[in-house]
């Protein structure tokens, strides 16, 4: 017996295609059983030794002759196997050999997707494409598909986020970007020349060796320890070069676009509204050239970085764009504590400063890098005074904002009667915030 209206229904419905992901993909899953013999020959490396200088050249070729066959037949299996396909209301992802695992991820639940293009990838015509969603930590991902599958499926998953019916998703196709800011290649090396962790490092790897040597003699010992310290000191310079090279960001009705890379390169979005904390970063040696950082605290991303290197007033612009309405505070308009603060806690005490306009909570701390942190009222989540022994015996406490990132602002060593005043003002601006505020939109006109 059947029921004309479901099964009309049920007709009606367009039917669900599953997809694989690109050709390329067993090449990189086969080097999953590489990989466990490689992890075993480091977890015991004397074993390992022991047993290579057993193997004769042909038990070796033999086990070459079973050991690649084998990782290619896991490779080409694991990708036959890995579906994925997208419904009216989800993105599903099916994987698994031996044990299955089937991921369903609401559309409406989809904050960013971001296109991630390794050097070998980006040869081979090929992206990852890796999804931010709310409520997890750990990002979903596909890999690999065709460069230009990964751009239509990433443009036709953001229009369904946004609410498009499934029918236009695809005709919408991708946002179109208008670019906000560039930093130029020579900008960027300065900067990471400037930067004290670079000197630190350097000033390491230059000072420990020796001093190794006039203790212990033994060359073993400055070569285990100097080369380990230049290695980080190269790669805390170099790498941040070429992980920020050619930075691009652009603004979209999908949010703000960010690519950037010389090897690997990526395609991130900070999605619309989900930016808890911006912070205005100055490090010491930056400041005669009038340059400055921007990070962010994204809900349930790891975006982290928004602008690596750029002038104040440009970097301020794009602030703006990420926070429509707010004005960031000169320092001229920060409150310093007061000067009994200096007793509590030299020097350091000339680094705090905090000011609250109609739009934002914002702090300030750091005398060698000054970090500006700048809250908006509605992304607040609860509001604490902390006042510890020392602080009340010179009537001094600090004010802690709480953002919705799980991380803290806070306005350290403020006069406790104005700490007070602060914590009821901000609780209050940040209800009047939340009831205030626009609904975070995708694709809004």
């Amino acid at each position: 017996m059947t029921t004309p209206g479901v099964d009309d229904a049920v007709a009606a419905k367009e039917p669900v295609t599953e997809r694989r992901l690109h050709p390329v993909t067993p090449l990189r899953r086969a080097w999953a059983p590489v990989a466990v013999v490689i992890g075993w020959a480091v977890h015991d490396p004397d074993q390992a030794q022991q047993q290579l200088t057993r193997l004769t050249t042909t038990t070796l070729l033999a086990a070459l002759a079973v050991l690649v066959p084998a990782a290619s037949l896991y490779g080409f299996l694991t990708w036959w196997f890995t579906h994925f396909a997208v419904t009216e209301t989800e993105l599903r992802i099916r994987t698994g050999l031996l044990f299955r695992r089937t991921a369903h991820i609401r559309l409406e639940r989809i904050q960013a997707v971001d296109i991630t293009q390794p050097l070998l990838a980006r040869v081979a015509g090929v992206a990852k494409l890796k999804l931010d969603v709310v409520g997890t930590d750990k990002k979903d991902e596909l890999s690999f598909l065709g460069e230009r599958e990964a751009r239509a499926l990433r443009a036709e998953l953001l229009a369904r986020a946004a609410g498009f019916a499934p029918e236009t998703a695809h005709e919408v196709g991708e946002a179109p970007v208008r670019e906000l800011l560039r930093t130029p290649p020579r900008d960027l090396a300065i900067s990471v020349l400037l930067t004290g962790a670079t000197w630190c490092s350097l000033a390491a790897a230059l000072v420990v060796p020796p001093v190794l040597w006039l203790a212990t003699h033994s060359v073993w010992t400055v070569l285990a320890t100097g080369v380990p310290l230049l290695g980080a000191a190269g790669a805390s310079s170099a790498g941040r070069f070429v992980g920020e090279y050619d930075w691009t960001v652009g603004e979209s009705p999908d949010g703000l676009r960010i690519d950037h890379g010389l090897l690997d390169r990526t395609h991130e979005t900070v999605p619309p509204g989900r930016v808890q904390t911006v912070r205005i970063v100055e490090p010491l040696l930056w400041r005669r050239l009038g340059w400055v950082r921007v990070e962010l605290d994204v809900a349930g991303s790891s975006n982290s970085v928004l602008v690596p290197v750029a002038p104040r007033a440009v970097a301020e612009s794009v602030v703006a764009r990420v926070l429509p309405g707010v004005t960031v505070p000169p320092a001229e308009e920060l409150s310093r504590p007061p000067r009994r603060a200096g007793r509590c806690v030299p020097m350091w005490w000339r680094g705090q400063g905090i000011a609250v306009t109609d739009t934002v909570f914002a702090a300030r701390h750091g005398l060698l890098r000054r970090s500006l942190a700048l809250v908006p009222h509605a992304k607040v989540q609860s509001v604490r005074l902390v006042q510890g022994p020392w602080k009340r015996l010179w009537r001094l406490a600090d004010v802690h904002v709480d953002t919705g990132a799980d991380k803290t602002v806070t306005a350290r060593l403020r006069d406790a009667q104005e700490a007070a005043e602060l914590l009821r003002g901000q609780a209050e601006r940040s209800r009047t915030g939340r009831r205030d505020a626009l609904p975070d939109r995708w694709m809004a006109p």
